[in-house]
């Protein structure tokens, strides 16, 4: 049996119904392979994820990790091998032709880090901002008072009249996310949008992110290789080898709060523990485990006790 087809009869397993029913993003064994002259690559290995209504969160990974992956089957642009892909209840495995267009254009917005993607050069901010109304059939009075109305919201109504040259980087960024709420989208996804940016450019763009998710209450998920985005969300997930492996909770929501680390434990009972923890310990192969009322213990296999085992939230 090829590698394909194993991963495709663990991702056909029984669903549990209740599995993400509340959720506006759910991944459930989520699997993407791609076949490249006979060799198969494994960019997701049965990855879980679930982001609900209202959230702001950060996908975090390096380079081949699966991050990018993710993201283009979530915004439709690539389709998943198998298991369960869901946004706005959507299911991204089935989606065809005209309805792939109404996502797009309805359910989704989209931020990249290349501004060239998300604006147009000829046009100003305002016009950037309705071009997108426009596509869905709002009449244009509403679409230019939209567009004033979502740039003003996210600081940088005084560039309504500027076209992309006469704006800094930062500027484009934000009248950019005014284009991907354009359409007051369920879920709006960002890749590497601070890539090109400073730190203190960067905090204002995460300013107008957090601006957009409490005041329309939309869910909004970064995707990104830079892992200072953990002091700027509420909730960090972390992918390694094509699977969710650690979560990063800030405690009330508040950006620059107390934060919490914790390992992922995926629908299949797996975990990842993070990578400094296993170098630190020497963790290779196997690792030894107990059980106690009210947790579990994770001990190198080193042939002779250690004095202190990894506890969960460690």
């Amino acid at each position: 049996m090829s590698t394909l087809q194993e991963l495709e009869l663990a991702a056909a397993r029984p669903k549990d119904a209740a599995y993400g029913e509340d959720a506006k993003i759910v991944c459930d064994n989520l699997v993407r392979i791609y076949k490249t002259d006979g060799i198969e690559v494994q960019a997701l290995q049965g990855l879980d994820l679930l982001v609900r209504a209202g959230e702001l969160i950060a996908v975090v990974g390096a380079s081949g990790s699966g991050k990018s992956t993710l993201l283009n089957i979530l915004s439709g642009l690539d389709t998943p091998t198998a298991g369960v892909a869901r946004v706005g209840g959507y299911d991204l495995l089935t989606l065809k032709g005209r309805d792939r267009l109404r996502y797009r254009r309805e359910t989704v917005g989209f931020i990249w880090q290349q501004t060239a993607r998300n604006l147009l050069p000829y046009l100003n901010a305002a016009d950037n901002v309705a071009l997108p109304m426009g596509f869905a059939g709002k009449r244009r009075k509403y679409a230019r008072r939209r567009a004033e109305e979502l740039l003003e919201m996210l600081g940088v109504g005084y560039c309504a009249a500027r076209h992309p040259g006469r704006m800094s980087g930062g500027e484009q960024q934000r009248v950019s996310i005014a284009v991907a709420l354009a359409n007051d989208p369920e879920v709006v996804f960002a890749d590497e949008p601070t890539g090109e940016l400073d730190s203190g450019t960067s905090r204002q763009v995460f300013e107008a992110l957090r601006t957009a998710n409490s005041e329309l209450g939309v869910s909004i998920v970064v995707v990104t290789h830079d892992h200072g985005v953990t002091e700027q969300v509420q909730r960090t997930v972390e992918i390694r080898d094509g699977r969710t492996s650690t979560e990063v909770l800030r405690r009330g929501g508040e950006a620059g709060g107390p934060v919490e680390q914790f390992a992922v434990l995926d629908r299949a009972g797996r975990v990842q523990l993070p990578r400094e923890y296993l170098d630190e310990l020497r963790m290779r192969d196997r690792v030894r485990l107990t059980k106690d009322s009210d947790h579990v213990g994770v001990w190198p296999d080193l042939g002779s006790p250690v004095q202190t085992p990894i506890q969960p939230g460690e």
